[in-house]
């Protein structure tokens, strides 16, 4: 075995465990920082089913280590999208403010932060935990506690606002991975009877926080996108929605008038 190839033994328990990445795993366990015996517990608890990046305690996304906690909505690769559509649409300049909504760990804004590093980057979210999370990850003073756009500073205008909002109708919650199912708030998984009762709100209202010419940018599933396009353009938004067939993902942009 080469000192680049993970253990054999740790990658067959990973396997047999269902991990589809195994290899992948087992060599980042493998170089996590700490003994022998809590490499051990670590990989107990990655058989057992708890996710890989609260046991290591970051998540890559975007290029960046996003620190996570426990009950915390995990970043998904998928959401790089929405990072792609922020710095596309965005514009350039110091003056740019940019809100990730219902940040969950802020990796959103953490990763547009790093794409366009003038821009003064704000955070919201309802789960205390997750506030607590994302400070860590953003400037602390502009990650807020409350309800969407509540706990902002009234006259802040947004030339972009990112929102993974959840769209997981109530009733398909039981059948979602055990990872996020069992280990991710239901607040950052559960939208409702059809999944867009918070996309509702969010959209409705986006264009009272809108600079002119702004963005809103929200990742759906993509059966759900042409509702949420709709719902935009019942706001005055010119809506677009995107695909990205490498990513399996899927978000909507609604711009706001010039």
């Amino acid at each position: 075995m080469t000192s680049t190839s993970p253990d054999p033994g740790l990658v067959a328990r990973l396997r047999a465990a269902g991990c589809v990445f195994a290899e992948d795993e087992a060599a980042l366990l493998e170089s996590a920082p700490v003994s022998a015996l809590e490499r051990e517990e670590m990989v107990v608890r990655r058989v057992a089913g708890e996710p890989l990046e609260l046991i290591l305690g970051w998540a890559e996304f975007c290029g960046l280590r996003i620190r996570v906690a426990p009950g915390v909505f995990v970043p998904r690769q998928r959401s790089a999208l929405m990072v792609e559509l922020a710095f596309r649409t965005a514009g350039r300049g110091a003056a740019l403010k940019v809100l990730d909504l219902g940040c969950g760990t802020g990796a959103l804004g953490a990763a547009i932060a790093a794409r366009l590093p003038d821009a003064e980057v704000w955070a919201t979210d309802i789960d205390p935990e997750a506030v607590e999370c994302a400070r860590e990850n953003l400037p602390p003073n502009r990650v807020l506690l409350g309800d969407l756009y509540d706990p902002l500073p009234h006259d802040l205008e947004l030339n972009v606002i990112v929102a993974n909002a959840p769209y997981v109708p109530s009733d398909q919650i039981r059948n979602m991975p055990p990872e996020a199912r069992d280990h991710e708030h239901h607040v950052a998984l559960d939208g409702g009877a059809d999944g867009l009762d918070v996309q509702r709100r969010v959209i409705e209202q986006a264009p009272k926080h809108l600079a002119p010419g702004g963005v809103l940018i929200i990742e759906a599933g993509q059966e759900q996108a042409p509702v949420t396009a709709s719902l935009m353009r019942e706001q005055g938004l010119v809506a677009e929605l995107h695909h990205d067939e490498d990513l399996y993902a899927t978000a909507v942009t609604g711009i706001a008038a010039a």
